[in-house]
C-alpha cells in the first residue's frame, strides 16, 4: 500500500526515485524515530533558497538585494511550502509517530513544509543539482509567474485587516460554513464577513488558513482594494 502511495506521489512530483527508501526517508518525521528526515530537510532548505534565489536574480535584473530577499522569503516560507505539499497530497504519505498521527500531524503546516524541503534534499542527492533545479522551478512556476518587484509582502488577510483598521471598522470575521471530506481529504469552506458590505465572500481549501486567505483575496477584490 505504501509503495502504491509513493508511486502516486512520484507522479504528482514529476520525479521517480530509483530507490523508494529515499522518498520514504524524506517523508519520515522525527516523531517516528531516530531515522528521520531532519538532515534531508536541512539540505533541502539550503538548496531551495539557492534555486529560488538564482531564479529571482535572473528574472528581476533591476531588483535590489532587499527586494530579492523579500521575494525569496515569500516563495520559501512555511505557508507556501505547506500549500505546495497539499497540492501534492503529501500528507497521506507521511510517516509519523503514533502521537503525531493521533494529533493530526499529517495536516500540520510545519510538518508538511519540512517534508517538501526533505524531498528536495533527497532529489538533489539522487540526481544532482540540474534535475533538482528543474523540478523545483516547475513546482514553483505558477507562483513565480505572479511575482513582481512591487508584489506586496503582506498576505491578503493582513492587507484586509489593515484596511478595515484604517477605515475605523471592526476587523474581518472568518466563519467556517462547511467542512467536507474525511481525514487528510477534509475541505473547509470559509466566509469572510466585513462591516463595509453585506455580501460575504467564501472560499474552499484543504486547510482553514488557506481558505481564509482566499476568501480575503475575494473580499479585497470586492471592495476594490489594490
Amino acid at each position: 500500500m505504501l509503495t502504491l502511495k509513493y508511486q502516486r506521489l512520484e507522479l504528482r512530483l514529476g520525479y521517480h526515485f530509483e530507490d523508494q527508501r529515499q522518498l520514504q526517508l524524506a517523508l519520515t518525521h522525527r516523531s517516528h524515530g531516530a531515522t528521520n528526515n531532519e538532515r534531508l530537510e536541512f539540505l533541502g532548505d539550503s538548496i531551495l533558497n539557492f534555486i529560488v534565489g538564482e531564479a529571482l536574480f535572473k528574472r528581476f535584473p533591476e531588483a535590489r538585494e532587499g527586494q530579492l530577499s523579500r521575494l525569496r522569503s515569500q516563495m520559501v516560507k512555511g505557508d507556501t511550502l505547506a500549500e505546495l505539499a497539499r497540492e501534492f497530497e503529501l500528507g497521506e504519505c507521511l510517516v509519523l509517530g503514533e502521537g503525531e498521527m493521533k494529533s493530526g500531524g499529517h495536516t500540520r503546516d510545519s510538518i508538511l513544509a519540512d517534508s517538501v524541503e526533505a524531498i528536495i534534499g533527497a532529489i538533489y542527492l539522487a540526481s544532482g543539482l540540474d534535475i533538482c533545479r528543474e523540478r523545483v522551478l516547475t513546482w514553483f512556476a505558477p507562483r513565480l509567474d505572479t511575482l513582481s518587484i512591487d508584489t506586496s509582502a503582506k498576505d491578503s488577510k493582513s492587507r484586509l485587516q489593515e484596511y478595515m483598521q484604517a477605515q475605523r471598522q471592526p476587523l474581518p470575521e472568518y466563519v467556517v460554513v462547511a467542512v467536507g471530506g474525511e481525514g487528510h481529504a477534509q475541505m473547509f469552506t470559509i466566509e469572510c464577513r466585513v462591516a463595509l458590505t453585506k455580501q460575504p465572500t467564501s472560499a474552499t481549501a484543504s486547510s482553514r488558513r488557506e481558505a481564509e486567505k482566499q476568501a480575503a483575496v475575494l473580499m479585497l477584490a470586492q471592495l476594490k482594494i489594490d
